[in-house]
């Protein structure tokens, strides 16, 4: 008996990072920018700074689970790892699947319409034709999805670097000096307004995650996953920070929080060029945010499947692409039917939530395996127990931080 076909393990460092980096990277940046800039005023460029900390214990976390346990369902295995559960590791995985699914519901939707606009193109027939190539793209297989999504990540961090290099003419290099003389008489009132902008900056760094989730694809895995998500949260750090030094050198917060599209206000002051490209760009963004998402919740599905916690059919993986086309497929018509029949709105604000409880979950798990395993013989990547510890304190934090706000205060 021949053996079942495995996925196709060609994913490098580097494509990996790339499509870490294109779930941060995505379109949170070019309308988070003016909320972050709205809540931290001149101190906008330390929430993301501070979101970035916030997000990295947690990063770190997944970057340990996925050196011991490099599988797809990533999440949901290191629960049964740490809390030997089927049903709780089970509901870890339909909890990915689902924020997965609602986000890239919420995205079509959004980049439906704008479809529709400018090509007349009924907003219904453009939702369902819009999944259907996005998922025959991924079925192509997981080289080409990834080539895809790489080179659309590049196209947004090549903006991105535009904005800071002619921000950083000397008629534009004042951030550092608005941003320095800021932090030296600090009202007690700004600190509050730092931390509600890194909140909201932590939704911009969320992505890393579903790195793992791909890592039965990547070579050497054990060892690139951990470093593709710690090179994605750098690189996103850095990028974030800039861009936020520049925004607040080329115009005043202010501005930036009315602006409804603040990254084309930037690029217009600091370049002195229509800013019709940056939309443009954003719009690719939500497009490649969609692509990565049904690559990643058709991953958990299999690895759900694979683990007997879902149906076999969805293990299912074609001999020619090396894909698993039956929970790609199943993933499209899920997607589908979320944006023909009900409104996201909602559901994507508790996707939010979701996102967090699953953080929680993950980062207590490793605490459970380092009780219970020890340490890696030969472990390619580890961090010490206090790094899960801080970033359960981190989730409960900003979820009680939060729950204070009105759903029109999340991204």
């Amino acid at each position: 008996m021949n053996p079942a076909p495995q996925l196709n393990r060609s994913l490098s460092l580097g494509l990996l990072t790339l499509y870490g980096l294109g779930t941060t990277i995505g379109a949170g940046i070019f309308v988070l920018i003016g909320k972050v800039a709205g809540a931290g005023g001149f101190l906008a460029p330390l929430s993301f700074v501070l979101a970035a900390l916030i997000a990295g214990l947690s990063a770190l976390s997944f970057a340990e689970l996925s050196s011991r346990f490099p599988e797809s369902a990533g999440e949901a295995v290191y629960v049964k790892e740490g809390f030997n559960s089927d049903i709780l590791a089970l509901l870890t995985g339909l909890c990915v699947a689902a924020a997965g699914i609602i986000s890239t519901a919420t995205i079509i939707v959004g980049f439906s319409g704008y479809l529709a606009d400018i090509a007349a193109v009924p907003r219904q027939a453009a939702q369902v034709g819009i999944t259907v190539f996005l998922a025959a793209v991924v079925i192509r297989g997981i080289r080409t999805s990834v080539t895809l999504a790489a080179v659309i990540t590049l196209i947004e961090c090549g903006l991105l670097l535009i904005v800071i290099g002619f921000g950083a003419t000397p008629e534009f290099g004042q951030g550092a000096e608005k941003l320095a003389a800021s932090t030296r008489e600090i009202p007690a009132g700004a600190w509050y307004g730092v931390a509600y902008g890194a909140i909201l900056a932590f939704y911009a760094f969320i992505g890393f995650e579903d790195i793992v989730n791909v890592a039965e694809e990547t070579r050497d895995a054990a060892r690139v996953v951990p470093r593709a998500i710690v090179l994605t949260l750098i690189v996103t750090t850095f990028l974030y920070f800039a861009v936020a030094l520049v925004a607040i050198a080329a115009t005043t917060p202010d501005q930036l929080a009315k602006s409804s599209a603040p990254l084309t206000l930037v690029f217009e002051r600091v370049s002195g060029l229509p800013g019709h490209w940056v939309s443009t760009i954003a719009i690719l963004s939500v497009f490649n945010g969609a692509l990565i998402q049904i690559i990643m919740v058709s991953r958990v599905f299999f690895g759900l499947s694979r683990r007997s916690w879902l149906p076999g059919i969805l293990g299912y993986v074609n001999p020619k692409t090396q894909t698993p086309v039956s929970a790609i497929l199943i993933c499209a018509v899920i997607i589908i039917t979320l944006t023909l029949t009900v409104d996201l709105e909602n559901l994507a604000v508790a996707t939010s939530f979701l996102t967090l409880i699953i953080f929680a979950v993950v980062n207590a798990a490793l605490i459970r395996v380092k009780q219970t395993q020890g340490r890696l013989p030969e472990a390619a990547f580890s961090v010490p127990t206090i790094v899960p510890v801080l970033g359960i304190l981190s989730i409960a934090g900003i979820s009680i931080f939060l729950l204070g706000y009105l759903p029109d205060d999340l991204p």
